[in-house]
């Protein structure tokens, strides 16, 4: 007699009921892991790249065909995720710098997107690479020159690059400032240039120079912002129209990189700064659904010839990994 007497209905009873208990487990597990950050299961955000248009820098809406640069396009390494775009237009054509996270050796390099345009983008390969990670490469144009400050924060320095033969080929011109600043962001404005720094926690520098390569000296009333991480790191290109500045802010309250905040500078000398955050802020922000569900943290706006505006961003949506989380 077969020691396992039990009737087949019975039989079939204990399996659907261990079953139950097996799923059932593995939905709290994965719960927790997505929730809780416990090992078993956790997330990963998936950055892409989307255009933007709009009569203004606070009316725009997504192109239709986003997200217009994913991994998948990059075809030189094996790339985790693009993020962190900034544009940059020379005669007819359309550049776009961003950073692209090679999982090969697990940091950032710079990559580079080129379009007729500005929504059909090709992707022509690494234009920076480093020992050191890279990001946020803000590119931009001085006295007829091609200048690049890239995120450069775990070698501890802001570095100037000057492209000799512009977009592919960058060299490092001068370290402008010392310390592990993250997201640098200069702009030029009345006789002075001028530039943002994030450091942790949720603290912004504010740094001037009256030339480009320095010296670089610390604003009296930097750091700017102190202790808050929902209006600290930059977002973007700072934007200098008519007599107006605008500064974009990541809000990572709740976790890095949920939205975008837009603040007009009010006024901006040697020994004064003031801002307001403005009322059509946050202007970028998480879709719901889609290559940009859960998070946007970065804006390059750029006007065009007929007065109309045009922006890359990024956004992410979170994907679940099993024993890792990103």
């Amino acid at each position: 007699m077969n020691s396992l007497s039990f009737p087949l209905n019975a039989k079939w009873k204990l399996l659907i009921l261990l079953l139950a208990f097996f799923f059932f487990g593995f939905c709290v597990g994965v719960y927790l892991g997505y929730t809780r950050g416990i090992p078993f299961v956790g997330r990963r955000a998936i950055w892409s790249i989307g255009i933007y248009k709009g009569s203004s820098p606070f009316n725009l809406a997504p192109y239709p065909g986003n997200p217009i640069l994913t991994a998948d396009d990059v075809t030189d390494v094996k790339a985790r995720y693009v993020a962190d775009p900034f544009m940059m237009r020379k005669n007819s054509t359309w550049y776009m710098f961003f950073e692209v996270f090679n999982d090969a050796d697990g940091q950032g390099d710079i990559g580079l997107a080129i379009s007729y345009d500005g929504v059909h983008w090709s992707y022509e390969g690494i234009v920076l690479d480093e020992p050191f990670h890279l990001s946020y490469p803000y590119v931009f144009r001085w006295k007829g020159r091609y200048y690049m400050i890239p995120e450069t924060g775990d070698a501890c320095t802001v570095k100037l690059y000057e492209a000799t033969d512009f977009p592919k080929k960058w060299v490092h011109v001068k370290d402008l400032i010392y310390g592990c600043y993250r997201d640098p962001s200069i702009f030029y404005y009345d006789g002075i240039w001028w530039m943002y720094a994030y450091s942790e926690p949720g603290i912004l520098h504010l740094f001037y120079s009256h030339n480009l390569t320095g010296p670089w000296i610390e604003h009296p009333e930097s750091p700017i912002v102190k202790c808050n991480c929902n209006m600290a790191r930059p977002a973007g290109r700072v934007i200098v129209f008519g007599e107006g500045i605008l500064r974009y802010a990541q809000d990572d309250s709740l976790r890095y990189g949920v939205q975008v905040r837009v603040f007009e500078i009010m006024k901006i000398s040697p020994r004064k700064y003031e801002e307001r955050e403005l009322a059509e802020s946050p202007i970028l922000g998480p879709s719901g659904s889609g290559w940009n569900a859960d998070g946007m943290h970065h804006i390059d706006l750029h006007r065009l010839d007929d007065g109309t505006w045009i922006a890359c961003a990024d956004g992410y949506r979170f994907s679940l990994v099993f024993g890792l989380e990103y």
